[in-house]
């Protein structure tokens, strides 16, 4: 399971970076949930839906750092904790991510945690 989590995690990151539609589809089932919260009242539903909403809340991949770190697995659950790095007056952020992969590598579930580092 970690090498899979490795792998999708480098190809998140190379959409987060390209931004690319066919990069960010590539991730997720057609049927897939992004959260950007937990309990989110409103998650992304479907790659259609994931990739348009990505794209209207895009970073430019120049705006900032990622560091990451698999912290478990159990089953086809990933739990990664991250920290992002925004390059000038943004907050910075410490991460929690969830991630369900579908057996052919792909999420088909996403939750994200993120909280405003203090300086």
């Amino acid at each position: 399971m970690s090498d899979a989590v490795r792998s999708w995690m480098e190809k998140y990151i190379s959409a987060w970076t390209s931004n690319g539609p066919d990069d960010i589809r590539a991730l997720f089932t057609e049927d897939a949930v992004y959260a950007t919260r937990p309990h989110d009242r409103d998650p992304w539903t479907g790659r259609d839906q994931i990739v348009e909403r990505w794209l209207a809340a895009r970073d430019e991949p120049d705006e900032w750092t990622f560091e990451w770190t698999l912290v478990a697995t159990d089953g086809d659950l990933a739990f990664v904790q991250g920290y992002t790095h925004y390059l000038g007056d943004r907050p910075s952020y410490d991460n929690l991510w969830i991630i369900r992969l579908a057996p052919d590598g792909r999420a088909s579930e996403f939750t994200e945690w993120f909280m405003e580092r203090r300086p």
